[in-house]
């Protein structure tokens, strides 16, 4: 694998860290939006033209976080042949709370115990949508720090993303990523060009302790997002400029600079108006845009307009998504593959438009490339960053090894099961009514699960999680039998009171939290 080193090197700084493999987990259902918009009652075209959403990828109350990232993970671990001591640094991201002091990655933690490897730093980072991207970041620090040990960082960015019945329940969906990060990387971080904007808002919050459904200030969160993109922006900008000047270069920085841009996608057509409102930010800074041709015609009658005064008008919105179009079927149509037919996943969003992009382009398409990176997340934090795809594509290569890993994308979306809004609505409730019930069993059906996926068995009366892993191959033994033919051991003879598990078998045939 691209990437590997030692454990004992201290070497020079590590070249060209960033992403190495990429795996991406959603649900194996979903239901149709236009059904659902038929069964809601609402306009035809509401949520597919107005949203820009075709289908939305949901759990039965078979999954939950931590299901999801064991899924994840493991996926990756098993696609790219990786030993768990290769992992010296692992990092969750996600908003999607079942427990108030146990993290998520102590969960991940369970999957290492085979290998003996406990010696993994990092923990759960939270902040809304945002919180995948705060996890990248540190792995890539780590990698890039003097605390680096020579292996591998993974990160795992998951949630559930579910809405109250209402306008605000077609942009949920599900999912989960897990990133592995390394020096000699296919998709480098460009050192220093990050931008990023942290502001206070209640635009989206949970204060619920015991549901799942936010508070949500739609046209809040509209502005607090497309405020922090132009702020974002204009920091990155400042930076490359400055960056380019001190190599000898007088060159502006414009969009055209981007090979390709990714956003985060709450919904399809909010990214749309993103990259017009950069196309927007470009036309008032650039000192004097031709408008007669070029991307700008036309445009001379929003010279002065000030950004601030434009999030909801729909004259600039409407013109320079006109003037942006040919831009945006270039440079970012192909990442909203994922967030149309599955929904908005939280955390996984912005990473699940870049796996799209690269599922649907060849490496000699993505080669030398700067990608774009818009990270957002409600309360609010957001950066935008670039990645720096490789000039090596030829067969074999990191960045050939990576395009291959991804090119199945479409075939497993379309072998999901859709379910119709009448039983998606009844598996909402479901989840809203046993969220956090102690001694409970999950009443979904495994079988609808894809191979390979890890799902609840049960909780316990003190709230302890059980979990199962549905084999890889399609020969499914009844789940009593599984649970029964394990040979782990409880014991609660830690001073915290945490479940430690032993077993004298395959440690992946039963988990219990």
């Amino acid at each position: 694998m691209p990437g590997s080193a030692p454990v004992s090197y201290l070497g020079p700084w590590p070249k060209d860290v960033g992403i190495i493999a990429l795996e991406l987990y959603f649900p194996s259902q979903y239901v149709d939006q236009t059904e659902l918009e038929e069964f809601d009652g609402v306009p035809t075209g509401k949520y597919t033209v107005g949203l820009g959403q075709a289908r939305m990828g949901f759990c039965s109350d078979r999954e939950d976080i931590n299901s999801l990232c064991l899924t994840v993970v493991q996926r990756l671990m098993e696609k790219n042949a990786l030993s768990y001591n290769s992992i010296g640094r692992l990092e969750v991201g996600t908003e999607t709370i079942i427990d108030k002091s146990k993290s998520v990655k102590t969960a991940l933690m369970q999957l290492f115990e085979n290998s003996g490897n406990t010696d993994v730093e990092g923990i759960d980072t939270t902040n809304a949508c945002y919180g995948g991207t705060a996890a990248l970041f540190n792995a890539v620090n780590w990698v890039e720090s003097s605390s680096w040990d020579g292996r591998y960082a993974l990160v795992v960015a998951g949630d559930i993303a579910v809405y109250a019945t209402g306008s605000a329940r077609p942009t949920g969906g599900a999912g989960a990523v897990a990133i592995l990060i390394g020096p000699n990387a296919p998709l480098a971080f460009e050192r220093g060009l990050r931008g990023t904007h942290m502001q206070h808002a209640y635009d989206f919050y949970k204060p619920d302790m015991v549901s799942e459904y936010p508070v949500v200030d739609g046209k809040l969160s509209i502005q607090c997002y497309l405020s922090a993109l132009d702020r974002c922006y204009s920091v990155y900008r400042n930076k490359i400029h400055a960056q380019w000047q001190r190599e000898g270069s007088d060159k502006s920085f414009s969009l055209e600079d981007f090979g390709f841009l990714v956003f985060h996608s709450p919904y399809c057509k909010l990214v749309q108006k993103s990259l017009a409102r950069l196309m927007l930010n470009d036309f008032l800074n650039h000192p004097s845009p031709n408008t007669e041709t070029g991307p700008f015609t036309g445009l001379e009658a929003f010279r002065d307009v000030q950004p601030e005064d434009t999030y909801f008008d729909r004259d600039v919105e409407k013109a320079f998504m006109k003037a942006s179009t040919d831009m945006f079927e270039r440079k970012t149509k192909a990442s909203l593959l994922i967030s149309n037919q599955n929904g908005n996943m939280y955390t996984p969003s912005v990473y699940g438009c870049l796996a799209s992009l690269i599922a649907q382009h060849t490496p000699s398409q993505m080669a030398g490339q700067r990608i774009g990176v818009f990270s957002y997340g409600s309360g609010f934090a957001a950066t935008l960053y670039s990645l720096r795809v490789t000039q090596d594509h030829i067969p074999g290569s990191s960045l050939d090894k990576l395009v291959l890993s991804l090119s199945d994308l479409k075939t497993r979306l379309d072998s999901r099961k859709k379910v119709s809004p009448a039983l998606f609505s009844e598996n909402m409730k479901l989840r809203e009514d046993t969220h956090h019930l102690a001694n409970y069993v999950p009443q979904g059906s495994v079988e609808d699960l894809f191979p390979g996926t890890w799902y609840l068995t049960r909780v316990d009366d003190k709230h302890r999680r059980e979990y199962a892993r549905r084999p890889l191959d399609d020969d499914l033994p009844a789940e009593s039998e599984r649970v029964r033919s394990s040979t782990f051991l409880l014991s609660m003879t830690s001073p915290a009171g945490v479940a430690t598990l032993y077993s004298g078998g395959d440690h992946l045939n039963c988990l219990l939290l």
